[in-house]
């Protein structure tokens, strides 16, 4: 006879990330002085627009040559930040990747890959960042172009001073393009 088993309950994730997901310089995917570096600063926004304060956005990237760091003894995470959004928003210090080889001869566009963990979500979101300045390479990335086209313009993010603003929607009008992975 076959015990038929039922799963475990889905709880959701938060809402006190902060309190064990966090350390002092997670938000420096690249360290003070990196040439090139830039800030990825945002805000999280709920379904009803409200601003989320407790949750944490999680960036990765591929290329871990980028970083001109002497203490190689920290490449295990180079290239990954963590910023939670208990002072109103993230902010993550990190350079702008390069291309990436895709499938066949096809290229990915620089972007960041981005994790969200906020109260009311069963699963972290994923979603990219890319950079309005490479044009050309959005225009052929095959990730990008397999959105909607009206709504590719959600995944770039705005240039501002010392870097770029990239503000996530998790639901709504202008909800951010989410990946199923």
């Amino acid at each position: 006879m076959t015990e038929h088993l039922l799963s475990t309950p889905s709880q959701t994730v938060g809402p006190y990330l902060h309190i064990g997901l966090t350390w002092p310089d997670g938000a420096f995917a690249a360290p003070v002085g990196t040439a090139g570096a830039v800030w990825i600063r945002g805000e999280v926004f709920d379904g009803a627009g409200e601003l989320i304060t407790d949750a944490l956005v999680e960036t990765w990237q591929v290329d871990h040559t980028a970083f001109a760091e002497p203490d190689r003894s920290r490449s295990v995470r180079a290239g990954f930040g963590r910023s939670d959004t208990r002072d109103g928003g993230y902010a993550i210090h990190t350079v702008v990747p390069l291309e990436l080889p895709a499938r066949g001869t096809a290229v990915q566009a620089p972007h960041l890959d981005v994790s969200i963990f906020a109260r009311g979500l069963l699963h972290r979101v994923v979603t990219r960042i890319y950079f309005p300045e490479f044009d050309s390479a959005n225009a052929a990335d095959p990730v990008l172009n397999s959105i909607e086209s009206a709504r590719r313009e959600r995944l770039l993010a705005r240039r501002v001073g010392d870097g770029y603003v990239f503000d996530i929607h998790l639901q709504g009008e202008l909800e951010t393009v989410f990946f199923d992975v």
